[in-house]
């Protein structure tokens, strides 16, 4: 299935957008996959919104029928840690909580047979936190997906300082093996995108606040001026402001630079709990 010819069975945690979308990036290719989720009545919502998403993809004949019912063979879903006890590779895709997650690796510690490889899709959390949480800091790295993870090409492999030569190479085998192009980064907060990216978008804010210009004509601008495909208030919406408070947090704790830390209006906007198109309100209406 990849180089090392390791990854045969995929356990996904976490029944949101993102773990929805891994999981049928893994069917698609070919890997069995089992969706975790806290609830059965959940994970089996996230298997029928794969099976939704698949059938829109046949009807505009981007895949056969027959690949369909092929991608949902691999598809399997659980509300038990403990049916994840076989899995080759582990993706967690849980709240952007360290502490949520430093648990969670825990607990897979102690149920995943020795070989299993235990990774975070997180967007910015230092993942040696997480390898220390366990008892194979070796076999801990990133394999970060983008949203969303059906369409995106870019995957990035984080690296902590505990992960072997091994794990990380497994790993890029496994996301070659999901047809997706890997990125290989030190585990520094933000990775390669989002610290790149997040400046950017907390700078737009900054700037509608300053009365420089409109959200749309700054969305325009950036559309139109750097040939982007959306402006910065569409991408924040995309994103997630919750997400983008909790990435802004994470860049500013570690490089401590007055640009990072979240502008008021975001931080305003998530108090209210708009979160952007996943509450149908954002920095605009959906």
């Amino acid at each position: 299935m990849n180089s090392s010819n390791q990854i045969k069975l995929v356990g996904v945690i976490g029944s949101g957008i993102m773990g929805s979308g891994i999981a049928e990036v893994v069917a698609k290719s070919g890997i069995d996959v089992v969706i975790r989720s806290r609830s059965q009545d959940t994970a089996e919502a996230t298997k029928t919104a794969i099976e939704a998403s698949l059938k829109k993809q046949v009807a505009k004949a981007k895949i056969t029928q027959e690949q369909q019912d092929a991608a949902m063979a691999h598809v399997c879903v659980t509300s038990k840690l403990e049916d994840l006890a076989n899995c080759d590779l582990i993706i967690e895709s849980v709240a952007e909580d360290l502490g949520t997650k430093k648990e969670l690796f825990a607990q897979l510690d102690k149920v995943v047979k020795p070989s299993c490889i235990l990774s975070t899709n997180t967007s910015t959390l230092p993942v040696i936190e997480m390898a220390k949480s366990t008892n194979r800091p070796d076999k801990v790295c990133g394999i970060h997906f983008f949203n969303p993870a059906v369409l995106m090409p870019l995957v990035e492999v984080i690296r902590p300082i505990t992960a072997s030569d091994e794990t990380i190479a497994v790993a890029n085998g496994f996301v070659k093996a999901c047809a997706k192009d890997p990125v290989q980064v030190v585990d520094r907060a933000g990775f390669i995108v989002n610290a790149l990216l997040f400046p950017y978008l907390n700078n737009a804010i900054a700037m509608f606040e300053a009365g420089t210009a409109s959200m749309e004509d700054i969305d325009v601008a950036m559309k139109g001026g750097c040939n982007f495909p959306m402006g910065p208030f569409a991408l924040l919406d995309l994103v997630g402001l919750d997400t983008s408070v909790a990435i802004l947090n994470a860049l500013h704790a570690e490089f401590k630079t007055a640009n990072l830390e979240p502008r008021p209006m975001l931080k305003k906007l998530v108090a209210e709990g708009k979160f952007g198109r996943k509450t149908k309100q954002g920095f605009y209406s959906y």
